[in-house]
Formats: C-alpha cells, structure tokens, sequence
C-alpha cells in the first residue's frame, strides 16, 4: 500500500496560547487530539506504518501515542533534538530535513510514503490520490485544493500545466499577482529516491528548498487537485472556526462523544444540571462531571470540556470550555475559547487570568 510520515515537529506559535503547554498536534478537537483523527484516517485507508518526527513537548505525542497499537497501526518516533549543556533541547531538522534523518538512519522509506501536517483535520480519498500518484509515474505529488482568489494570499500557490507537472510555486501572492488558485494542502506524496535529494545532517524544508530543486530538475512532480475537506488550523481563529463547524456536523468521520438526550444535545457521564431550569440550546457538547447550575445558558454551537463548572446566571454562546473551567455567576462567554488559565476571543486576542488588564475572573472548577 503505502507508508505514512506525520510532521509534528514544529512549535506552533501562531497558535497561542492554545500551544502554550500542548504540542500543536495535541490539540484538541472534541476532547481528542487533532493527531488522533490523522492517525485514524490513514488506518481506515490501510496506511498502518507511520513514522512521526517529534521535538517540542514530544513526550506528550509518545505517551498518548504510544506505539499505535490502540489504532491498529504502528508508530514510530523520530526525536529532533541537540545535546547542550548537559540538557536536550528540541531542535526541529526542518520538513524534508527530518524525513532524510529517519531514511539515514534506518531506510524506513523504502515505498510511496504519505506525508501529513499534524496540524489539520482531512477527510481525503487515500486510496484514489496514490492510484493517481502511481498512474502518471510521479516521482512526487502535491495534493492540492482550489481556493477562492480572494483567499491566494494566505497559502503556499502551486502553479501547474494542464497535464498537472508542476511549474513554480507562489508563495502568499496578492490575487492580483496569482498565477492559480490551486493551493499546497501540506499533503504529499513520495518516492523514496525523492530524499535522495536532500543533502543528510542539515535543516531543510520541503516547501522552499526540496520542491524548487524537482522543478527546476524537471522531474515528475504533479499536482493532484481534489475535492476534500482540508481544515487547517493555521491560527487560533481558525481552531474556533473547525470547532464550530465540527459541531454543526459539518465534518465528516467526527461522531459526536456521549449520548444524545435531545435533539443536538450530547452529553457525557456523572454531569448535574438542573434540565428545567437551564437553557441549553444544540448543537451542544457537555463532558462528563460537568455542573450546570439553575439559571446558566448555552447557546451552541458550543463544547463544554469535562469537570468545567457553569454558575447561575452564567451564559456561554458560541464558545469552547476547556477542561475544568469554570464560570462565574452571571458572567458572559460569547464566541470565545476558554481555559482555566486564559481566553481567546474568535479573532486570537488573549487575556489571561489575573491579568490586570482584564476584567475577567474565572478558574479552575477543581479548585
């Protein structure tokens, strides 16, 4: 069939405070890692040996992980990292950089490999891409996605011939200036001799140095443009935008967890909430141990991660709960992330607990 290869290496910066403790690929979506769908996608699509290169945070991707038995796949790590000083600190080898790591130090892509960001959600046709990719003899492929051209300048632009052997790229161009709509989904697929072409023991990025080099060599490189949901989470906004539409069903292959006790209202164990006397409307997902006093709302779409505590009065609208949050009485939540620690409103401005520039007081339910 094929191998898979995730990137998880990187830091996530662009979306804080979500990364602040959490590798990027840990983030959640409805209480499971953004990670974990990836993993789940390439093992219903017989990809069942997946290398996962790791630095930040990376013990929080292996003891989640594990070896992958849970999934029906096998995983394995590969740790970006430098000794200094006595301590080991990640040190991220870059993409193709990290992929040239692995092939040299154990030959592990020694058949088509699919290579997957960590970092966003895909419902793609596994199977229909590599037949594509084996059919035209391409030596490396790019699947791609048609944006609309207002929209060029956030992505990385592919520029192909009708027959799809790819040209040049565009990096973020000005609509005005764009020479295709098709953009880089981070979804490749590769030939082994491909890292062949990645000189070993340096820091090297498959977007700006190893695909310019196939282009410019003229070998098989194609772009596929398929019809997918390709979610990225690129920026905080973006991470309540998937919420929202995950909520909405929009998804697909993301069943709501718990039960559904009515319509658009799924619910998990051990919660108290005073059903006559609160209001609650769908869709909305409250995790287990959850406490919704008399009087609080929720308007969905709205995820209330387990152990959070709503007091009377409250109201959330359109937002996100982490884990053990808690809500004061008659305080307002509207289309915002939050966590015992800080909040983000949809658009990624930040205010944290004991700020003394926020108004806003709430907590940790446990305490």
């Amino acid at each position: 069939m094929a191998k898979g290869m995730i990137l998880a290496a990187g830091q996530g910066t662009r979306v804080r405070p979500l990364t602040k403790d959490l590798p990027k690929p840990m983030v959640p979506i409805l209480g499971k890692p953004l990670m974990e769908y990836l993993i789940e996608h390439l093992a219903r699509h017989g990809i069942t040996e997946i290398m996962v290169n790791v630095a930040y945070h990376h013990h929080m991707i292996e003891r989640y992980f594990g070896d992958g038995r849970r999934w029906g796949v096998q995983l394995g790590y590969s740790y970006e990292g430098v000794l200094d000083h006595g301590d080991i600190l990640p040190r991220p080898w870059g993409s193709a950089g990290g992929m040239r790591r692995i092939q040299d130090f154990s030959g592990f892509f020694d058949e088509t490999t699919l290579v997957l960001c960590g970092d966003a959600l895909i419902d793609l046709d596994i199977g229909a891409a590599l037949q594509e990719h084996q059919s035209k003899g391409a030596m490396a492929s790019v699947v791609t996605l048609d944006v609309p051209l207002q929209d060029v300048q956030s992505y990385g632009i592919v520029v192909a011939a009708p027959d799809g052997q790819i040209q040049s790229f565009q990096e973020k161009p000005r609509p005005a200036e764009a020479k295709s709509t098709l953009a880089s989904t981070g979804i490749y697929l590769f030939e082994p001799e491909v890292l062949d072409l990645v000189p070993s023991g340096v820091v090297y990025d498959i977007g700006s140095q190893l695909f310019p080099q196939l282009v410019e060599k003229k070998l098989p490189f194609y772009a596929q443009n398929r019809f997918f949901n390709w979610i990225d989470i690129g920026r905080v906004s973006d991470y309540w935008s998937v919420l929202q539409r995950v909520l909405r069903g929009e998804v697909a292959d993301m069943k709501m967890p718990g039960r559904e006790i009515k319509p658009g209202i799924w619910v998990g164990l051990n919660t108290s909430i005073a059903w006559d006397k609160v209001r609650i409307e769908g869709p909305v997902y409250i995790g287990s141990s959850v406490c919704i006093e008399p009087g609080a709302t929720i308007i969905g779409p709205a995820w209330i991660g387990h152990g959070s505590h709503i007091r009377t009065g409250a109201k959330v609208v359109r937002s996100v709960l982490f884990e053990y949050t808690r809500v004061p009485a008659d305080m307002q939540f509207n289309e915002m992330i939050v966590s015992p620690d800080y909040c983000v409103d949809r658009m990624g401005e930040t205010q944290y607990r004991g700020d003394d520039r926020s108004q806003l007081r709430w907590g940790d339910a446990r305490a």
